[in-house]
Parts: C-alpha cells; sequence; structure tokens
C-alpha cells in the first residue's frame, strides 16, 4: 500500500503536469485552428490585393494594418469571458439602432445612399456593420433566456426584433447588408431548435411575398440589378459589363490559371473593381479553378471549425452566438462569388478578408474574437 508522502507527491506532481499541460492556446484563450484558417486567409488576401491593385502599395500597407488592428481586437475579445457579451448584449443592440436612426436623420450620402454617420475624431463609420454583431448577440441573449424550442409568441417577438433594423438599413438603401444582418438573425433562431415545419411554412410566405417586395418595396435600381442578372447581354455596355467581365476573367483561368501578375482583365481595367468587389474574379483569371478550391476549402475550414465551438459549448447562449456567426460569415462567402460568377444579383459584398476595405475586415475579425472568446472559456 503507497504511504501516504507518497501520494501527496504524487498528486503534487499530477497538478504540475496539468498545468504544464494547458499549453500556450489554453493560455491565450485561442484555437489554434482558427487561427491558423485566418493567418492563411489573410496572408493569400494580401498576395491577391497586391496583384488585384496593380501593385498598389498604399492599398496593401492599409490592409496589412487594418489587419494589425483587427487581430488586436480578436485577441483582446478572446480574453474577455462570454458571459459578459451576453450581458452586454441588449445594450448593443440598443446602441446599433441608435445609429441606424441617426443615420436615416442626419448621415451623410454618397452615390445616393444615406449609410454613413460623422465620428467625431475618427471620420466616418457605417452603423449597419456594427448591426451584423449587434444581432446575433441579441437574438441569442434573447432565446438563451428562454425555454427552448422557442413558442410561437417568442418567434414573433424575436421576429419583430429583427425587423426594426433591417428596415432601418433597407431604407438606406443597402440591401446587401440588410440581408445580412437578416440571414445572422435567423440563423439564431434556427439553431435554436424550429420545427422544419415552421421554416417551411417560412419559405412559403417569403415566396409569396415577392411580388409585393418587387413592386411596392424596391428601388428602381435595385430592380435593374435582377433585370441583369437575368439577361446581362441585354446591356452589355451598361449595367450587364460589371458582370459580364467578371465571367469572362473567370472563364479565361481555367484549370490552374495564368499566373500571378498575369491577368489581364483585371491589369488592363476591364474588370470593375477588380480590388474590392469583384476581387474573386481576379484571382479566379490569375490561379484558375483550383486556386479558387483552395480559398474556399479555407472558407469552409473556418465555418466547420465555428460550429465545432459552438458544439463544445455547454450554454445557450454560447452555443447560439458561436453557431450563428459561423453560418453568417458562410453567407458572406456565398453572396459575393454568387453575385461574381452570375448567380445573384450585384448587391455590393466584399469577399471576407480578401477585398479591400478595413471596416469589413475589423467587423468579421471581432466575430471570430467572439467565437474565441466562446472557445477559451468553454470550461
Amino acid at each position: 500500500m503507497a504511504s501516504p508522502d507518497f501520494q501527496y507527491r504524487f498528486a503534487r506532481t499530477s497538478m504540475q503536469r496539468a498545468s504544464v499541460r494547458k499549453g500556450f492556446w489554453q493560455t491565450v484563450n485561442l484555437d489554434p485552428w482558427l487561427m491558423l484558417f485566418l493567418t492563411i486567409l489573410t496572408g493569400m488576401g494580401l498576395l491577391i490585393l497586391y496583384s488585384a491593385s496593380g501593385s498598389d502599395l498604399v492599398r496593401v500597407e492599409r490592409q496589412a494594418i487594418s489587419f494589425l488592428l483587427a487581430y488586436t481586437l480578436l485577441i483582446v475579445m478572446a480574453q474577455i469571458p462570454p458571459g459578459f457579451y451576453k450581458l452586454i448584449s441588449p445594450f448593443v443592440y440598443v446602441v446599433g439602432l441608435l445609429l441606424l436612426v441617426a443615420v436615416m436623420l442626419f448621415g451623410e450620402v454618397r452615390m445616393g445612399a444615406q449609410r454613413w454617420i460623422k465620428v467625431p475624431g475618427i471620420g466616418s463609420a457605417q452603423p449597419s456593420e456594427f448591426m451584423k454583431l449587434g444581432m446575433p448577440m441579441m437574438l441569442a441573449w434573447f432565446l438563451s433566456i428562454r425555454t427552448l424550442p422557442p413558442s410561437l409568441s417568442t418567434i414573433a417577438f424575436t421576429l419583430a426584433m429583427m425587423l426594426v433594423p433591417i428596415l432601418l438599413i433597407a431604407e438606406q438603401p443597402d440591401l446587401g447588408s440588410s440581408l445580412l444582418v437578416l440571414s445572422s438573425g435567423l440563423f439564431v433562431l434556427f439553431l435554436a431548435g424550429l420545427s422544419w415545419r415552421l421554416i417551411l411554412g417560412a419559405f412559403v410566405a417569403v415566396a409569396a411575398f415577392v411580388p409585393i417586395a418587387w413592386k411596392f418595396l424596391l428601388h428602381d435600381y435595385q430592380r435593374g440589378r435582377v433585370m441583369t442578372l437575368l439577361n446581362p447581354e441585354a446591356d452589355i455596355l451598361g449595367a450587364g459589363w460589371n458582370i459580364m467581365q467578371s465571367k469572362t476573367a473567370i472563364g479565361s483561368g481555367g484549370l490552374s490559371g495564368k499566373g500571378y501578375f498575369e491577368g489581364t482583365q483585371s491589369h488592363l481595367h476591364f474588370l470593375p473593381e477588380g480590388h474590392t468587389d469583384f476581387v474573386i474574379a481576379a484571382f479566379s483569371e490569375e490561379f484558375g479553378f483550383l486556386g479558387v478550391l483552395i480559398l474556399m476549402a479555407l472558407y469552409i475550414a473556418l465555418v466547420v471549425r465555428c460550429m465545432q465551438i459552438a458544439l463544445m459549448s455547454r450554454l445557450t447562449y454560447n452555443r447560439l452566438l458561436a453557431g450563428a456567426i459561423g453560418m453568417s460569415f458562410f453567407v458572406y462567402v456565398f453572396v459575393n462569388m454568387g453575385m461574381v460568377s452570375g448567380i445573384l444579383p450585384v448587391v455590393g459584398v466584399p469577399l471576407p478578408f480578401v477585398s479591400y476595405g478595413g471596416t469589413a475586415v475589423i467587423i468579421l475579425m471581432a466575430g471570430f474574437g467572439l467565437v474565441m472568446s466562446v472557445y477559451g472559456h468553454r470550461r
């Protein structure tokens, strides 16, 4: 029989080994897989941007600075327990609503859209981006304190909370952002345990509502984008120019692409917005189908990892939030690639971590900061 002395030494050594096994990633509350996928993706994004922007080092440096700020924000957010985010979720949502109302009352108008608001000492900000996080945080909080699966009254109240910011964003008008905010809310509701009968009924209701939206809610330019999607050849030199040049760039890349810096559509300026919304077309021309497969594999890996982290959590708020952020990220990618390839209308959604733009990068990375927080504090 082991002596008490030996048992004490064994227990003490086991505790020391357990603390050593904790490792670097657990200490900093970061998931190594998410960090790996994000690092590869952002590195690829800078390389793609350098070519797509015509070797514009200024743009690349600005994007690199945005990535640096975004990673800093992610690491800081990962250290904060999800319970704190749950506590402030209603506040974040209300602030987002107030900012959207402020945009409606005295926002800046650019290119016919009123989407920005001046922030003293910083510049302009787009509150609709803020709501892309505020919406899933609020709905995850609301549903986590109720019995799941949600009752009809809970679903109705949830839809009402979604409808208000979506209408404010659509009024700016910003159809792309309103759809992304809508998807982030719907995913929270879906993960809360909606029955398939209700989901089918929702699809039928949406299909019945489409003609009404087409007639009374959509702006003329939005209807024009849908008509261009259906028949881009009808106005090749006008409304159909973007999508026709994008398809040409994608198709000319073939299986393995023309090579880095060898794309003609983007470098000869046939492809519009080659470094922002249509950056995947420039990438496809240079790296071909195989390059796009690698890029899509990275995106899918990020989404799958987010869903795995959501399943690891025992708390409803954490699970709903991490899952909704992962699925919303998939929608970002799908909408951008869909509009560039001609299967969805052009709505101005950037490709995550590849398209040029600092605000979108920071908001997306903040979302992954929330997921990292769920992972790091899962115990």
